[in-house]
């Protein structure tokens, strides 16, 4: 079957996150049913990153097997013209290899989760962001944030749900900037843990509140407990921003 790579942007909030699943329609099925109609065959998607239910995507970058060749312009307006009932669309298609593959080639994924710090509840941004209404002090949660850096194990940051083999994995970066009302943080690994980067945020605004010191998140580390985590935050701040490949393809 022709593989095509593409990068898709979709409100998560309607979807039960991006992979198939029994308990709701997901953005993978989105696709695999668009794929499927276009062609008039069976069609199979897989994205770089599986997120969860409310959790959107700037690029996610995923591969589509279709049964038909096509040009990647035609895959791609085709896909978005019978996904156009739903919150996603494709960015863009090219063909690649078949032994070219989304989630395994993937070198690097980065993240970004939004904070909205006003008390007037968002309308515009209602499930874009985490609204929270008390002050927040950035540069506590930045020195917070610190501590997080390089190859650790993640366990207090880590699901009870999460399927991945171990728990040490090598964050990259995070920081904490402030944009006008909002406060981003960003996120950059090859590979993250079932729920690492909303308890990694829910934990860090406890910092910004003055309810942890900067070090409470060194010790909450250390710990390798989940008990240790603080609240994990809501799935509307997070995004999928883009995956890193080694090129070419």
């Amino acid at each position: 079957m022709p593989r095509y790579r593409i990068e898709v942007e979709y409100d998560g909030t309607p979807f039960c996150g991006w992979q198939r699943q029994s308990n709701g329609y997901s953005v993978q099925e989105a696709l695999e049913d668009a794929g499927a109609a276009l062609s008039q065959g069976p069609a199979m998607a897989m994205g770089a990153g599986r997120t969860d239910s409310g959790v959107h995507a700037i690029a996610m970058t995923a591969h589509i097997d279709i049964e038909k060749d096509m040009p990647a312009d035609t895959v791609r307006d085709g896909l978005n013209f019978y996904m156009r009932a739903h919150p996603a669309t494709v960015l863009t298609a090219e063909p690649v290899s078949d032994d070219w593959h989304a989630r395994f080639c993937c070198t690097q994924r980065h993240y970004l989760y939004r904070v909205l710090r006003r008390r007037a509840r968002p309308a515009l941004l209602a499930n874009r962001v985490w609204q929270v209404a008390s002050p927040l002090d950035v540069e506590a949660m930045a020195q917070g944030a610190a501590h997080l850096v390089g190859k650790h194990d993640f366990t207090t940051f880590r699901s009870a749900n999460c399927q991945s083999a171990s728990p040490v994995k090598t964050l990259n970066e995070i920081s904490v900037t402030t944009e006008g009302e909002e406060i981003h943080f960003r996120l950059s690994a090859r590979s993250f843990l079932h729920n690492q980067v909303r308890s990694f945020v829910g934990t860090l605004i406890q910092v910004g509140l003055g309810k942890w010191t900067p070090d409470n998140v060194k010790t909450a580390l250390e710990a390798a407990d989940r008990t240790a985590c603080g609240p994990v935050a809501p799935a509307s701040g997070l995004y999928f921003v883009k995956a890193d490949y080694d090129e070419p393809i």
